[in-house]
């Protein structure tokens, strides 16, 4: 039973992934103001880029993890976990290659999401010191693209959250998913 609310929290992550990436991909909008176009594109912020390129990266590393046969896991994971430090190779456990998989791609997901977070309430209240004005009254769809994909994100940065502590208190049980 275990190894299905596993299996369910990695696909649930990376699918919150997937979706915040996608949603934020598709996020533009142009208007026209004081006679000019002005557009508003996702492309135009690196946070937002790499919001987008963090979330795909996370989704698509955790579909692979979860496609990879049941026997082949710790193959696979040594192949990408191993370390060549001064000539010597370590050779982790699946415990610490499980919680080095979970905190890794978790933290990414953090990054991103906090990245994104901060341009977002840039563009949102502006900064009066700066002399930035707000834009999410002239471009309400985009800011309402980007609050969703935000929304995405932090739901999976909280399902890799759980799956981090899931494999912290059940090691064995979550071993090759």
């Amino acid at each position: 039973m275990r190894r299905i609310v596993t299996a369910v929290l990695r696909l649930a992550a990376a699918a919150a992934a997937a979706v915040a990436a996608v949603v934020m991909a598709t996020s533009h909008q142009t208007i026209f103001l004081f006679g000019m176009e002005v557009q508003a594109n996702f492309r135009f912020t690196p946070s937002l880029v790499f919001f987008v390129a963090g979330n795909a990266a996370v989704s698509v590393c955790t579909m692979v993890l979860l496609l990879v046969p049941a026997a082949a896991p710790s193959l696979a994971a040594r192949l990408v976990l191993m370390v060549d430090v001064v000539g010597v190779k370590l050779k982790p456990t699946e415990t610490e290659l499980l919680l080095a998989r979970s905190y890794v791609l978790g933290v990414v997901l953090t990054a991103t999401a906090a990245s994104a977070g901060a341009i977002s309430d840039l563009g949102k209240n502006g900064n009066s010191h700066a002399g930035w004005m707000p834009i999410c009254e002239h471009v309400p769809a985009f800011c309402d693209r980007v609050k969703a994909a935000l929304v995405a994100g932090f739901v999976a940065v909280l399902l890799y959250f759980l799956l981090l502590m899931n494999s912290i208190l059940f090691p064995s049980v979550s071993m090759g998913i």
